[in-house]
């Protein structure tokens, strides 16, 4: 009886008709997740496209071979190691860092996964510490995992770089990641910015996506919610001046490092570095403007063991290879200098020397 009074209340078709409206909540909660993956996806695509259409700013990279930490003693030693270059990169505002392979097929088969090698263990891990120095420290729980080369990571110095900003610094762009919460209207995204509250940014984005973040005006008299825009990490640089960081590119082989640019115009100024090039006081790197300079450094056993290595380039003279091929330290008393001492010797005698719109003079 209490059956069939319950069915007169909800009707005759009324299972049918609440499995009618399951169906058709279920195709709305469908579509309505495609369009937001088709939102992500438009999102990232600006971003890239943003990237390439500002990427041709004027440039410094350095390429230095990972095999340069197998010369530490230990393994707080190779860790500090590749601090080191870290902190000569910011000082000097280098732009890329490429770390490469000199030891030739041996290091390529370990890339390809087919047998164990320490030679490019050695380029991997140097990458990984000098994407962690480079990251914000209040993005590093977000960005990071525990990995066994950043084991010894407290050791290390801070870069303190300009886009290391604490919570009361104030400046227009901030890096970012985007959080797990999305806001409540559907749109946009959170980004943790390192401020007290996360910034609500205009674009659709998946979880732990790094970002550069332009601020809207007085966010920091603002009590409520903080907005912000999704801008090009080259945008910083490019309308501030302010240096903003180097990326990594890990490079196969020595010959890698010339023929696959991260710039589109390629490198138009190369410079190896070695004992056996001429003087830097007899160079004059101001009759060769550039838009994107490289400077190349050697292991061990310098670039003239990398050239060996790399079955691929059919020169004897590594020297060939450069726009120049200079010695940056001529009279050296010690028999051999360090990678990490060449880095930070090269930059400091090369930052009156080049001549070019480079970030020495601010943009």
């Amino acid at each position: 009886m209490w059956v069939t009074m319950a069915s007169k209340k909800r009707g005759k078709n009324s299972w049918e008709d609440l499995n009618f409206i399951k169906r058709k909540t279920k195709k709305r909660k469908t579509e309505e997740k495609l369009k937001k993956a088709d939102s992500i996806s438009k999102d990232k695509e600006f971003i890239v496209n943003e990237e390439k259409n500002t990427n041709e700013t004027c440039t410094l990279s350095i390429a230095v071979p990972g095999s340069i930490l197998d010369n530490a003693q230990s393994p707080e030693l190779r860790t500090y190691l590749a601090g080191q270059l870290a902190r000569a990169a910011c000082i000097y505002e280098v732009d890329e860092i490429i770390v490469f392979n000199d030891a030739g097929e041996e290091g390529n088969a370990y890339i390809s996964g087919t047998k164990h090698n320490n030679k490019f263990k050695s380029c991997e891990q140097l990458a990984i510490i000098l994407q962690y120095l480079e990251c914000p420290q209040y993005l590093r729980k977000h960005l990071f995992p525990l990995h066994n080369s950043l084991k010894y990571a407290g050791l290390l110095n801070p870069l303190d770089a300009p886009h290391h900003l604490r919570k009361e610094d104030k400046f227009q762009f901030r890096e970012g990641v985007v959080l797990t919460l999305p806001p409540k209207s559907g749109k946009g995204s959170f980004v943790d910015v390192g401020l007290s509250k996360p910034v609500i940014v205009d674009k659709l984005l998946e979880p732990y996506f790094r970002v550069t973040v332009k601020l809207h005006q007085n966010i920091y008299e603002c009590t409520n919610k903080i907005y912000g825009t999704i801008v090009s990490p080259h945008t910083p640089k490019r309308e501030t001046g302010t240096y903003w960081g180097y990326t990594i590119r890990l490079a196969k082989s020595f010959s890698e490092v010339l023929t696959k640019s991260s710039f589109s115009s390629g490198y138009d100024l190369t410079i190896g570095t070695s004992d056996k090039g001429i003087s830097i006081d007899e160079t004059n790197l101001k009759n060769k403007p550039f838009k994107h300079c490289l400077i190349l450094f050697g292991g061990v056993q310098g670039l003239e063991f990398a050239l060996e290595n790399d079955d691929t380039l059919n020169v004897e003279d590594v020297s060939l290879l450069f726009d120049y091929y200079i010695n940056t330290c001529p009279k050296q008393a010690c028999r051999t200098i360090r990678t990490e001492e060449a880095v930070l010797i090269t930059l400091a005698e090369l930052r009156t020397k080049l001549n070019h719109q480079h970030m020495y003079n601010k943009l």
